[in-house]
């Protein structure tokens, strides 16, 4: 008889939302009548997964069940960070949900890291890539008590430097779209197999080597992506049943060999942008995969039970910039007017996006050399320091600044060396938060994701003239002309930075 296993990663998230002089979540009126985006998503969605109702027949509730024991998930930390200081009690609930699943499967957890703050990793620098993999791992560890051994790229968006960064950090796994595989072949074996008119085998996971060293690998998970878009877009999320038969359509039952079937979806999909689907979840993995012989799992321990035969290669895309799940054309939705929208006006266009994309790399990179004029004699490596200032960002207690200058310091610094250092710091972190992807994903510049990233890079801005004097203002603004929006009360980038309140 062939064993059917069962995986639903859920990927949670929201971007930084805090203002960046103040580090205070402030009011979203188009969240009304929450104070903002993110409690309006937790009260759908977050709390409501910890307490999933299960009701009888009735109408009663005869249990709660805590549906993180048996998703996998990766919950972003800039989401982490608001949840533990607005809502603890929910969040040592998701935390204690990761710590059942790692009993239950030998200490393969449900719970994998993300890329820090949703960048999109093949338009990123190498060094940038590093910072967003070390932080999103060092943050798992902190609170989630182990190593990660996957990890969430944003939007999935993937391509072989980002490959590379991966492997060298030591992430065994991670998942993509099917559309994503270029072609695949047995381990040992010579022959490719392509994939231009098919799509690859979802039910079993895939060895990915390294371009730069093809001794090194990373394995790689495809969603059934017919299944994952029928939970997110169609009707099946609101009755178990139908959620039932969807996956058991999926399941090859002519085949003697092991089958994963997985999907994998944003994990607002259920409560938030499906209400009360999280009830579907719990009845779900409580009693009908259980009782029709489907097991659940998560990818970590079907990775130890079954590892890859086969390998597979991935897309390149567009000047080796890779693909994504939610741009036909690669990355282009985060630098381009592609087409790719989320159902714009009549005449609006994102020819913006361009524009945007390159001011803030040109931000980016001069930025980057204040931060190597001024950290030098201060600190050691100042790349290094920057990759640790995550310790910092999660805990800024004086034990652990001092913890943190004992380890990095070039020299015994004086007091107020130490504050230009953490001002460099905080400089670098905005730096990175200004290419949340969010900020390109949607239509128009002046939307409120958008205008939350030129915050971001109002305040690395600002950080820089105060440790260097310099001005990278007016050339940025320059480049932010040209960045048009579709509403006239916006104009453009410019006139939208230079109205952000502050």
């Amino acid at each position: 008889m062939t064993d059917f296993y069962f995986c639903l990663h859920c990927h949670f998230y929201q971007p930084p939302r805090e203002n960046p002089w103040t580090n205070e979540y402030e009011k979203e009126l188009s969240a009304y009548p929450f104070d903002n985006w993110n409690e309006r998503i937790y009260q759908d969605c977050y709390k409501q997964n910890t307490e999933a109702k299960i009701i009888d027949n009735t109408g009663k509730v005869v249990k709660l069940l805590n549906n993180f024991e048996y998703i996998n998930f990766d919950f972003g930390p800039t989401l982490c960070e608001w949840m533990r200081k607005k809502h603890p009690d929910t969040f040592q609930k998701i935390l204690e949900a990761d710590k059942l699943s790692c009993e239950k499967f030998n200490g393969k957890g449900n719970a994998i890291a993300q890329v820090y703050n949703h960048i999109i990793m093949p338009l990123a620098t190498d060094r940038d890539k590093i910072t967003q993999v070390k932080w999103g791992k060092k943050y798992f560890k902190h609170f989630f008590k182990r190593e990660t051994e996957g990890m969430w790229l944003s939007e999935t968006a993937v391509n072989y430097r980002t490959i590379d960064v991966l492997i060298d950090e030591g992430i065994k796994f991670i998942i993509l779209d099917p559309m994503q595989a270029e072609r695949f072949r047995k381990l040992g074996e010579s022959e490719w197999k392509d994939l231009s008119n098919t799509t690859i085998n979802t039910k079993m996971p895939y060895r990915c080597y390294s371009k730069k060293n093809p001794k090194k690998y990373i394995d790689v998970f495809f969603y059934d992506s017919f299944l994952s878009k029928n939970i997110a877009f169609g009707s099946v999320a609101y009755s178990s049943e139908n959620f039932f038969e969807a996956i058991k359509a999926t399941s090859n039952i002519n085949s003697d060999i092991p089958q994963l079937i997985n999907a994998a979806v944003d994990g607002e999909t259920f409560g938030h942008h499906k209400p009360n689907t999280e009830r579907t979840l719990a009845h779900l993995f409580l009693e009908l995969l259980p009782q029709r012989n489907y097991k659940v799992i998560n990818y970590s321990k079907y990775l130890e039970l079954f590892p890859p035969t086969y390998e597979v290669e991935l897309k390149s895309g567009t000047n080796d910039e890779g693909t994504s799940w939610s741009c036909a054309h690669g990355v282009e939705r985060w630098k381009s007017d592609c087409g790719c929208n989320t159902g714009r006006m009549f005449g609006w266009n994102q020819k913006w996006r361009a524009p945007l994309r390159e001011a803030l790399n040109s931000l980016r990179d001069k930025l980057s050399i204040v931060f190597e004029f001024e950290g030098k004699g201060l600190l050691k490596d100042v790349w290094e320091a920057r990759n640790d200032y995550i310790h910092i960002m999660i805990d800024n207690s004086p034990e652990s600044i001092n913890e943190f200058f004992s380890k990095h310091q070039c020299k015994q610094l004086k007091e107020d060396e130490i504050q230009k250092c953490l001002l460099l710091l905080e400089m670098e972190k905005c730096s990175l938060f200004m290419f949340t992807s969010c900020g390109w994903f949607f239509d128009d510049i002046g939307g409120l994701e958008a205008r939350k990233i030129l915050e971001f890079s109002k305040r690395a801005i600002e950080l820089a003239e105060r440790v260097s004097n310099i001005d990278l203002k007016t050339e940025f603004l320059e480049k932010l002309e040209s960045a048009k929006s579709n509403l006239p009360e916006f104009q453009n980038g410019k006139e939208i930075f230079l109205n952000l309140r502050d």
